[in-house]
């Protein structure tokens, strides 16, 4: 009778175990897509990066980090009460979308190691806390090009 218990409650921690891994609060990964992404031809020597990342998962992400051959300082920035300030992260809802633009939210290229020309493309890898890192190319626009005003 012991060892029939015994299978018994194995079965059931099992059952238990399985049930839970199921359920877990993660829903599993992020659904990440890129669109919109442009920079502005950079006047100084530095620029701003704009772009939309979707999110069609039922898990939320973060934006951790942006990496690029054009800069070995790429930051990000929030404009709160019309004043920008450097965030160590941006949320991805699940579902949902972080929207960086002019005049809101932000990518920062500081001391670029060269000027990119209007036409050309920049070179830019995303890092998340969850889903795997997602590398976008950048048409550099017109200095003044902002897609909001079309």
């Amino acid at each position: 009778m012991t060892r029939r218990t015994t299978a018994l409650s194995a079965a059931v921690a099992l059952a238990a175990a399985l049930a839970l891994t199921g359920c877990s609060s993660d829903g599993g990964k992020p659904e990440l897509k890129v669109s919109g992404a442009y920079m502005p031809q950079p006047v100084m020597d530095m620029a701003g990066g704009f772009l939309t990342i979707e999110n069609t998962g039922d898990t939320a992400d973060r934006l951790t980090s942006v990496t690029s051959p054009l800069s070995d300082d790429v930051t990000m920035h929030e404009t709160k009460n019309q004043k920008m300030q450097q965030v160590k992260a941006f949320d991805i809802p699940a579902n949902g979308e972080l929207k960086l633009a002019r005049g809101g939210n932000h990518l920062m290229f500081m001391e670029l190691k060269e000027k990119p020309k209007q036409g050309g493309k920049v070179s830019v890898q995303l890092h998340f806390e969850k889903a795997d890192p997602i590398t976008v190319e950048l048409p550099v626009e017109a200095p003044n090009h902002n897609p909001q005003q079309h």
